[in-house]
C-alpha cells in the first residue's frame, strides 16, 4: 500500500498509457474487420464470425476509452489542475465511471439481445451531456474560470480534455454503425436483402473516412500528454 501511495502518479501515468494502447491498437484491429464484415461475397455466417471478432477486438478499445477520462482527471487532481476532486470528490468520480465501464461492458456481453441494444442506446445517450461538459468546462479552463485551474505552461490538459471529447463524438458515431451491424445482419438472416446490403457499404465507407480522423484525434491526445507543449 505504501508503494502505491508514494508511486501513485507513476501508476496512474501506465494505466493511461496502456488503456491509450488498447484503444489505439483496438480501433485498427475493428477497422481492418469490417472489410470482412461487409462483403457480401463472403457468406452470413463467415461475415458474422468477423463481427463477432470485432466486438470482441472492440470491447479493449471501449474498456480503454472509458478509463482514460477518470486516469486523466485522477491525475490531474494530483497536478493540481481539478481541485473539485479532493476529499471524497475523487470516489464519487470513479463510482461514476464504474457503473459507466459496467454499462459498456454489459452492452458487449448481451450484444445480440434487445436488452444488450437497450443498454448500448442509454450509454451512448450519457455521453451526450458529458462531452458538452467537457468541451463546455474545457473553453471555461482557457478563459481562467471553471472547475479546471490551468494558466501559462498548462493549457496543454484542457486541450487535452477537449480532444478528447471531440474523440468521443466520432465514437459515438462508429458505435453507432456497430450498432447497425447487429440489426441488419438480424434482417440479412432471413434471406438476402439488397437495400441493407447498400446500406452496409454505404456506412461502413463513412465509418472508415470517420476512422481516419479518429486516429488523427487519438495521436494528437497522445501528443499533448506527452509533450505538454504549452
Amino acid at each position: 500500500m505504501e508503494f502505491i501511495l508514494a508511486n501513485e502518479l507513476s501508476i496512474l501515468r501506465w494505466v493511461h498509457i496502456l488503456a491509450m494502447v488498447y484503444w489505439l491498437g483496438g480501433e485498427w484491429g475493428v477497422f481492418q474487420t469490417s472489410y470482412h464484415v461487409t462483403n457480401p461475397a463472403l457468406s452470413l455466417d463467415e461475415r458474422k464470425r468477423h463481427m463477432e471478432t470485432a466486438y470482441r477486438i472492440d470491447i479493449l478499445a471501449r474498456t480503454g476509452i472509458v478509463l482514460l477520462l477518470p486516469l486523466g482527471l485522477h491525475m490531474g487532481k494530483i497536478y493540481g489542475f481539478v481541485p473539485l476532486l479532493d476529499g471524497m470528490g475523487i470516489w464519487w468520480m470513479w463510482l461514476f465511471f464504474a457503473i459507466w465501464l459496467g454499462m459498456t461492458w454489459t452492452a458487449f456481453l448481451k450484444r445480440e439481445t434487445d436488452i444488450g441494444i437497450k443498454v448500448t442506446r442509454t450509454e451512448e445517450l450519457l455521453r451526450y451531456p458529458l462531452v458538452l461538459a467537457l468541451f463546455v468546462t474545457s473553453f471555461m479552463a482557457f478563459g481562467g474560470s471553471g472547475p479546471i485551474e490551468a494558466g501559462e505552461g498548462s493549457h496543454w490538459y484542457p486541450a487535452k480534455m477537449a480532444l478528447y471529447a471531440f474523440a468521443l463524438c466520432i465514437g459515438l458515431f462508429l458505435r453507432l454503425v456497430m450498432r447497425r451491424w447487429t440489426e441488419r445482419f438480424r434482417i440479412l438472416a432471413m434471406g438476402p436483402d439488397a437495400e441493407q446490403e447498400a446500406a452496409l457499404a454505404r456506412e461502413i465507407g463513412q465509418a472508415r473516412f470517420a476512422a481516419y480522423i479518429y486516429w488523427i484525434t487519438i495521436a494528437s491526445v497522445c501528443f499533448l500528454g506527452a509533450v505538454k507543449p504549452f
